[in-house]
């Protein structure tokens, strides 16, 4: 028999807890408004919380998407496959040796974390606990409920931390300090030091990582706090962000070889942060008001997770853009064709303001305010 009720009566933290004290297997359904989410469990575990029937909804390819583990090429590749076979994504990502099935054991594990950490937080809407619906597939990763959810409620915590330290997405972040030779320079934080170069702010920093926003955000707090980086200034509304930095040679070669480019040599680290360096004196001088050089950060209208929102959509029409050759008709056919996720079309209830502007042959895309 099914078990079904209301969010406000329950929370999804509760009924994951109530299914490993009893040790069941089933699938634990979560919707809020056009927000889904399922979890999966053998035994009490949590084996996977993908979903869907196309690759847009399945969380693990966006998951894949967001932290740019493989190429558009490729993603284009394994979608065609899908389509033509109907095999699963986990069986075409390992049988086709796009990633091998010890490292996409711990991508699915940080997939996992990931949708948690958003299900966790979702107080209104309902859940449905259905024991006839199991995981069709082969179980890559068992994880613990109980683990699972006090690391989840751990992030959660400490993105509203995240918030309130970023809450000015405009914030331009340079780097203020060399690394000590000795010191433990985390994957997240040797990804960071390659787009940290004076000209990019925290919303540009944390949408061009490829590691989710908490751990973008989590990497950002760190080395503010070993004080390896700072903010410059505020850079103004109306001036244009710079382009995406170039992937350095190291990156490069490991996305060429199917490999992780988490890791830089530590000489190639150090030559990127000399030029981090550089770049962020020059556009300081430039760009950023003198008596705003390490000043406090200015108050923002609008929040950090707004403006990583609107980043989010505007590097996805670009993605689009080099693909066709132009913008879409709305930002719908974003959505359909996977380009970004339909959920990320909106912001606590704001959808976006998108037209075409055939005077410039760009777009106009707005965010109304939260009122």
């Amino acid at each position: 028999m099914a078990l079904e009720g209301n969010l406000r009566d329950f929370s999804s933290t509760e009924i994951l807890q109530l299914v490993a004290s009893q040790r069941k297997t089933g699938c634990l359904r979560v919707e809020d408004g056009a927000r889904r989410r399922s979890v999966f469990v053998v035994d009490g575990r949590i084996v996977s919380t993908r979903d869907g029937e196309t690759l847009a909804d399945d969380s693990l390819y966006r998951f894949l998407r967001r932290i740019q583990r493989l190429p558009d090429d490729q993603l284009r590749a394994i979608a065609n496959l899908k389509d033509e076979s109907g095999r699963d994504l986990e069986d075409l990502l390992v049988q086709g040796s796009y990633i091998d099935a010890e490292e996409l054991e711990r991508l699915i594990e940080r997939q996992i974390l990931d949708d948690l950490l958003e299900m966790i937080e979702w107080s209104r809407g309902t859940y449905q606990f259905d024991p006839e619906r199991r995981w069709p597939q082969p179980v890559l990763v068992r994880l613990s409920i109980e683990a699972s959810l006090i690391e989840a409620a751990r992030r959660a915590d400490e993105r509203k931390r995240f918030q309130d330290l970023f809450q000015d997405g405009r914030q331009v972040v340079s780097v203020r300090d060399l690394p000590d030779p000795d010191e433990e320079i985390a994957d997240e934080e040797s990804e960071l030091f390659g787009i940290i170069d004076g000209q990019h702010t925290v919303t540009e920093v944390v949408s061009l990582a490829p590691l989710t926003d908490y751990e973008a955000s989590e990497a950002l707090q760190r080395m503010i706090e070993a004080g390896w980086i700072e903010f410059l200034g505020r850079r103004e509304a109306e001036a244009a962000p710079p382009p995406p930095p170039t992937p350095s040679a190291a990156a490069a070669a490991a996305q060429r070889t199917g490999g992780s480019a988490l890791s830089l040599p530590r000489e190639a680290l150090v030559a990127a942060l000399a030029l981090a360096c550089i770049g962020g004196m020059a556009f300081a001088a430039r760009f950023v008001a003198p008596e705003r050089l390490h000043a406090a950060p200015a108050s923002a209208s609008a929040s950090a997770f707004d403006d990583a929102r609107v980043a989010d959509v505007r590097f996805a029409l670009e993605v689009y853009h080099r693909e066709h050759d132009r913008y879409p008709a709305s930002l719908d056919e974003l959505a359909k064709q996977s380009w970004i996720d339909a959920s990320r079309l909106t912001v606590q209830g704001r959808g976006f303001h998108y037209r075409l502007d055939p005077a410039t042959g760009g777009y106009v895309l707005e965010l109304p305010p939260n009122r």
